[in-house]
């Protein structure tokens, strides 16, 4: 039988409302176990948006997704989470004892008195090209989100798409590759009208190339891309050189195995209250993204405000038989010392 680990609380989600869920409940000396679908911590922010800027955190005029990530992660290290990445949470049920128990796709097993879901929108999974052969150049030189940008200097880029994320990458790109084509099927945009309006003014004075047209077949070997084949109503059928592609076609997102938890939804988001954000289940808490009340902003200030509130009825739970004493970490010696600071 597959051991079963015992823990505080158990956060399915890694991002940055699920990494403050850390810190929250460190200071209430709740010890937490995260489980994240990705390689790393930071969610979207790490995975799809590392170095673009994010203007609305609290204190931080700018701020990448990156960056975010590192200082959460900083944050959080006096209270030693453990991360089991790269798993999927697929099951949830309730042991004899009251307690919740968690298992992953990776055969993990945790238990625990309170569960936090912090998924976002859920698992995520880029739209791609329907382009035959396409999944040889994956990781190679095919890439559906830009990690690290320095990656792609003095290259050959194709971007096709239409939305913010295509836009975006075109113009922080530009400065560095050796040259940038932009590729959609047709002459308006999704983008921010900022973003738009910079992008023509750099194909006017020929700083990119702009095409409307779509791609429709690969030409390279072994994984590494010569050229892609387009195709214009106006233009016909030809090839534009390259060693890059980016195709930003938008994500899938699923709710996943979440889904099968047995908790009340909401299209596919999981109401709570909001005094504690808890759901319909008592001991299992949604916050971040992946919740529904009303007047709910998708912010990430927003998860770190439901984080706080959150940590204080899990502490209910965990220690029912201990008086919740609310302390400010600018006055409290016991948080300080917590916290490492001198």
């Amino acid at each position: 039988m597959t051991d079963v680990i015992k823990t505080d609380a158990i956060i399915i989600g890694a991002g940055p409302v699920g990494l403050f869920a850390v810190f929250e409940l460190g200071l209430l000396d709740i010890r937490a176990h995260l489980i994240d679908i990705l390689d790393r911590p930071g969610g979207q922010c790490a995975e799809l948006y590392p170095e673009k800027p994010i203007y609305d955190i609290p204190a931080l005029p700018v701020v990448t997704g990156q960056e975010l990530t590192d200082r959460l992660m900083e944050q959080i290290a006096p209270f030693h989470p453990t991360f089991h990445f790269s798993q999927m949470a697929d099951s949830l049920e309730k042991t004899a004892e009251g307690l919740w128990r968690v298992g992953t796709d990776d055969k993990t097993v945790l238990e625990a008195p309170v569960v936090i879901i912090a998924a976002g929108g859920g698992s995520f999974t880029p739209k791609k090209p329907p382009i035959q052969g396409i999944d040889a150049y994956e990781g190679k030189s095919v890439f559906y989100a830009v990690r690290k940008i320095d990656q792609f200097r003095d290259k050959n880029i194709l971007i096709s798409g239409g939305g913010d994320s295509a836009l975006d990458w075109v113009l922080n790109l530009q400065p560095i590759a050796k040259s940038v084509t932009l590729v959609h099927r047709r002459d308006e945009f999704r983008a921010a009208p900022d973003s738009v309006n910079k992008m023509r003014a750099l194909a006017n004075d020929n700083k990119i190339t702009l095409h409307i047209a779509e791609p429709v077949a690969l030409n390279g070997q072994d994984g590494m891309l010569e050229s892609v084949h387009l195709r214009s109503k106006t233009a016909g059928e030809f090839d534009i050189s390259c060693d890059t592609f980016l195709p930003f076609y938008g994500l899938t997102m699923k709710l996943g195995p979440v889904a099968d938890f047995g908790l009340n939804l909401h299209e596919n988001l999981i109401p709570v209250d909001t005094e504690k954000f808890e759901t319909s289940t008592a001991g299992i808490f949604a916050i971040g993204d992946i919740n529904h009340y009303p007047g709910k902003l998708k912010l990430i200030l927003s998860g770190f405000h439901e984080a706080a509130l959150m940590a204080q009825q899990a502490f209910r739970y965990i220690y029912p038989d201990k008086k919740l004493r609310f302390q400010y970490t600018t006055s409290s010696s016991n948080l300080q010392e917590k916290l490492g600071v001198k």
